[in-house]
């Protein structure tokens, strides 16, 4: 009969609960993915996974089970918990019963594929994990190439930003960049053009001329690109607004900019 963990004092379910914190997915190079369409996708997708974590009480869908058993059985761990100690562990509500620990991956810009016709996005210092979520899923949507993190930004494999992609974080390439100079030196020696959005730019959204591959380039949710990126750009475009705001999510003027450039790209 398999094992089934009750404990929070057990060693795997003190590591789901350290994994969590930042500081510990880069030690371990490691993190959480939870729900049936994320996990799925990770195995879709060729990720590394390190141990399925399932409840058997819980995860009653029959492609999943056999799916388990599959992995199981070419050689990946797989740890079962009680229902209860599993609900403690997942950032979810009415969990699938099916977790998994994925080893993440580390890169820069130079492993992006820069095709004709790529059109990437590049987000300078964001820190919101739920919108850095909602744009690789939008990413995903429209076929774009990849996501560009630049500096101290928000972590990809934050629980809620993996949470935020549906699964789309194993289907986007998303690279890191230590700052704005490399990312700049990057898209000059690939020949991507570089689309900084503004508020105050005299080009607006849809009348701007769009040859990829491009990057669409947009900053913090508070601050938003600061003057030197600004000006380093090859262009600047605003979305145009005619209501009291004068800003839009961050999540929203990306899949904005993003649907544009696809539905010119399949009009062409």
């Amino acid at each position: 009969m398999t094992d089934i963990i009750s404990s929070a004092a057990n060693p795997l379910a003190k590591r789901v609960k350290l994994l969590a914190n930042r500081k510990h997915r880069r030690r371990e190079g490691a993190f959480v993915v939870e729900g049936l369409q994320p996990v799925w996708a990770a195995v879709e997708a060729g990720w590394e996974v390190e141990t399925f974590l399932v409840a058997p009480g819980l995860l009653t869908h029959q492609p999943a089970l056999r799916m388990v058993e599959e992995q199981e059985r070419a050689g990946v761990a797989v740890a079962r918990f009680a229902t209860e100690l599993f609900q403690r562990l997942v950032d979810r509500d009415g969990p699938s019963g099916i977790a998994a620990v994925v080893r993440s991956r580390a890169g820069g810009p130079e492993s992006l594929d820069v095709r004709p016709g790529a059109v990437f996005v590049a987000l300078h210092r964001i820190a919101n994990p739920g919108n850095l979520g909602t744009i690789i899923r939008t990413v995903d949507a429209v076929g774009g190439a990849g996501v560009v993190l630049i500096g101290d930004t928000v972590d990809p494999y934050a629980p809620a930003a993996v949470k935020a992609s549906m699964g789309s974080l194993f289907a986007v390439d998303v690279v890191h960049t230590p700052g704005a100079p490399e990312f700049f030196a990057w898209a000059a020696a690939h020949g991507v053009e570089v689309l900084a959005t503004s508020g105050s730019a005299d080009e607006d959204h849809w009348s701007a001329v769009y040859e990829p591959p491009l990057a669409f380039l947009l900053g913090s949710e508070r601050e938003g690109l600061p003057a030197d990126l600004l000006d380093r750009a090859s262009r600047q475009v605003r979305i145009p607004m005619v209501g009291t705001v004068d800003s839009l999510n961050i999540g929203v003027a990306a899949s904005i900019m993003l649907y544009e450039a696809r539905r010119r790209s399949e009009s062409r």
